[in-house]
């Protein structure tokens, strides 16, 4: 809580609102009192200063001070004349008691109070130099002096200013009470402190909620920022703030967004490096697969081949009919790695997309019969049946050539690996917008662990039975690759009695 931007703000804002009341008050005891005196006696200055200039009008007119004003008195105040109705706007504005005495005949002339002869008593007082205890001279000049003095009958305090005017004639005193300032103070200390804590209260209530309203929206990025630091960029600032925070906010938004798309671009680019990694691990798993397959392949034929042809040179087969024995065994080996080379070339060619797809419109049908007719003898020399359920022709769009590859392969596979009754069905059907053909063999089924593997290169379910009839495993591969070339499905599955595989082919439409 200590750290919260809301909280330092609040004590921020009340404890200058405490130090402007405190201070408040200390000026209010410390100075108030002073200003209040320079206040009272610049206007008793005022005042002399304002008399002072009638005196010398009216002593230029000829009849002096006094005769001027006797002349414009009204006792009425109905038609006073200035100097008249100047005494009495001062008396009323100021609270001035003032008296002028003729000092040539003592005469008190004019005044604003009507206790004339105590102010006339107060002047002869200061003029004869009595003994005057409670007064403390403020300010003097030439003519008059100013002092503060304490009135013992009243127990007031006064400011007054006494002395001659410029005609060094006329005698006057000015006399202004001094409130009792220290209670004044005092009682203003007291205001203040009542409306100061009434309003120390209220203005910590204001700015409790104008702290939150301003913190909620830092507060509201600052749950933002946790967000996005965690990846989560579908968080967004919310507030309708058009300050600086709410600039804030909507550059925060952009910033999310355009890292959201670099992250996921990132995250593409990544995924796609990894699949180009493991890619490249698959294909040098694949070369390394590769080559020891083809070289465990070869390893027997040439083995073979090195054997007898070592027998031959050495005169092991002296009759015809062993060297005829011994050379047949030569070339039926090096037909059978030559049959493994041209088939790891093919699907070479397919599967790098070197071998391009010829499309055209053909009978699925007509083909698999020549495909069994080109095949008769095999399937003598297997002891098989082979039937194709008879069915109407089927026209299909691809490359006739391959599709014929594929027929002639799963054919062999089924011939291969024939058991029971020794009975091989094929069919052809419509199935929706493709054709779908199978091939089906009677004898064992496949384990279900080694299906997956089929279609791997020189995978072999039993190596053994697999040397005996000469295959290399790379049939089923050429099949699978001449599937994805054409983008549709092959597999196989095990059926009663036997083993099915299929594949399909979409069928032509006429344009």
């Amino acid at each position: 809580m200590k750290h919260s931007i809301k909280a330092r703000y609040a004590i921020i804002f009340v404890g200058l609102m405490a130090f402007v009341l405190i201070s408040t008050w200390c000026v209010n005891s410390w100075f108030l009192e002073s200003f209040y005196t320079i206040d009272k006696v610049h206007i008793l200055e005022r005042a002399y200063n304002e008399i002072d200039q009638v005196v010398a009008e009216a002593n230029e007119s000829g009849k002096g001070i006094i005769g001027y004003y006797k002349d414009t008195y009204d006792k009425d105040f109905k038609n006073e004349g200035p100097v008249q109705k100047m005494f009495r706007i001062m008396g009323e504005k100021y609270n001035l008691a003032m008296v002028l005495i003729d000092s040539s005949t003592d005469e008190a002339l004019m005044s604003t109070s009507g206790d004339r002869q105590f102010l006339t008593n107060r002047v002869e007082d200061y003029i004869f130099g009595k003994d005057m205890p409670h007064t403390n001279i403020m300010k003097k000049y030439d003519n008059y002096v100013i002092q503060k003095t304490y009135d013992t009958r009243s127990d007031s305090y006064y400011l007054e200013s006494w002395g001659y005017f410029s005609d060094n004639r006329t005698i006057f005193l000015i006399s202004i009470p001094l409130a009792s300032i220290r209670e004044s103070v005092s009682l203003s200390n007291r205001f203040l402190a009542y409306v100061g804590g009434v309003a120390l209260l209220v203005g910590s209530i204001i700015t409790y909620f104008t702290t939150k309203r301003v913190t909620s929206p830092i507060l509201a990025l600052s749950n933002l920022s946790e967000k996005m630091s965690g990846l989560d960029f579908d968080a967004k600032y919310t507030g309708k703030e058009e300050d600086e925070i709410g600039i804030l906010g909507n550059s925060m938004n952009k910033l999310s967004d355009r890292l959201k798309d670099t992250i996921g671009e990132l995250r593409a680019a990544n995924e796609e490096l990894q699949k180009d990694i493991e890619e490249k691990v698959k294909i040098d798993d694949m070369r390394k697969d590769f080559i020891a397959n083809v070289s465990h392949e070869l390893k027997t034929p040439i083995a073979l081949i090195q054997g007898y042809a070592e027998g031959l040179t050495e005169g092991m087969a002296d009759d015809p009919e062993s060297r005829e024995y011994y050379c047949e065994v030569i070339i039926d080996e090096a037909n059978k790695m030559n049959k493994m080379v041209r088939q790891l070339l093919n699907l070479t060619a397919i599967e790098f997309g070197n071998d391009v797809l010829q499309q055209e419109r053909f009978d699925i049908t007509e083909l698999i019969r020549g495909v069994i007719n080109s095949a008769g003898i095999l399937i003598q020399h297997n002891n098989a049946t082979v039937k194709l359920e008879e069915c109407e022709p089927i026209y299909v769009c691809a490359d006739e050539f391959k599709i014929e590859e594929v027929i002639t392969n799963y054919l062999n596979n089924a011939l291969n690996h024939l058991g029971g009754d020794r009975t091989i069905i094929i069919t052809a059907e419509e199935k929706g917008a493709e054709a779908l053909v199978t091939v089906f063999n009677t004898g064992q089924n496949i384990p279900e662990e080694d299906i997956p593997k089929l279609w791997t290169k020189f995978f072999k379910v039993d190596k053994a039975h697999t040397r005996e009839y000469g295959g290399s495993g790379i049939g089923l591969s050429i099949v699978k690759a001449i599937m994805d070339s054409h983008k549709k499905s092959c597999g196989v599955r095990n059926v009663l009695g036997g083993v099915e595989f299929w594949f399909t082919l979409d069928l032509y439409k006429e344009s």
